[in-house]
């Protein structure tokens, strides 16, 4: 009779791939698995976390919460009242099957978009998965529950405040992008042309200070998980799975806790 493969082993092979950036081949010399196998277990292990730990590393944003991102901006990058730094990552596709163009950006590769908003520690505080490469950021954030209530009036952002220093005007709380987003009072972006004053360069100046967490964020993603260097070529759902389980792992939850919980 044939033994299962342990849970243990499964989170091993699942992490071999999405560190090392191998294909399935390399999994079945190294492990002995068949190809199907591997890629079965990356899929099935990809798609537990997000399921067990949604919750605990990606909870619903509160007004608490946004009140704490809003003070790390003011700290670390001098812009106070963001909350937020938005930005989209085109996450390379070979090309799927009877899919047209679709997948198919202006940079002139197939893909899927990960739109995500980071704090001032690079954490992702939310993340949107699976979108077309041919839309743009701003369409894709506009479409997302999370900006659709915003415009609602239920969202959890807090009350406009004054900025520090001063007694009025009230300012209310927002998010920063890139020059491709439409303008909006929870939504800020850099002033464009080139015949700028000095005010509106420094503006500009501290805005990419506070822009730059997304930035980065998504590097630090990418170099974890060097799987994302390459075209990927499997189906879009395990590209989603491996993305919305491995955008929040930070090294502590990789132990055999963790691993217990998943397995369950």
């Amino acid at each position: 009779m044939r033994n299962c493969i342990q849970p243990v082993e499964m989170l091993a092979i699942t992490l071999r791939y999405l560190a090392s950036g191998c294909i399935f081949a390399d999994l079945h010399y190294s492990y002995r698995i068949g190809r199907s196998t591997a890629r079965l277990i990356v899929k099935e292990v990809c798609q537990a976390p997000w399921l067990v730990l949604q919750s605990e590393f990606i909870p619903p944003p509160t007004k608490e919460t946004w009140e704490k991102s809003a003070k790390g901006f003011e700290s670390v990058a001098n812009f106070p009242d963001c909350v937020g730094a938005i930005d989209g990552k085109h996450i390379r596709l070979g090309c799927p099957a009877e899919s047209g163009s679709m997948f198919f950006n202006y940079k002139e590769y197939y893909s899927i978009v990960l739109m995500a908003i980071a704090d001032s520690s690079y954490r992702f505080t939310y993340v949107n998965i699976g979108s077309y490469g041919k839309d743009c950021d701003s369409s894709i954030f506009k479409d997302t529950k999370l900006w659709k209530s915003i415009l609602s009036g239920s969202h959890n952002l807090p009350e406009e405040m004054c900025l520090p220093g001063t007694e009025s005007p009230k300012v209310p709380y927002f998010f920063v992008a890139g020059a491709a987003f439409g303008l909006h009072k929870h939504l800020l972006r850099p002033y464009a042309g080139t015949h700028l004053t000095v005010e509106t360069k420094v503006f500009n100046y501290r805005l990419g200070r506070a822009r730059r967490y997304v930035e980065c964020g998504f590097g630090i993603f990418s170099n974890k998980w060097r799987i994302f260097h390459r075209p990927l070529n499997v189906q879009k759902s395990a590209i989603e799975a491996a993305h919305s389980s491995f955008i929040f792992w930070p090294p502590k939850i990789l132990n055999c806790n963790v691993a217990g919980r998943i397995s369950a």
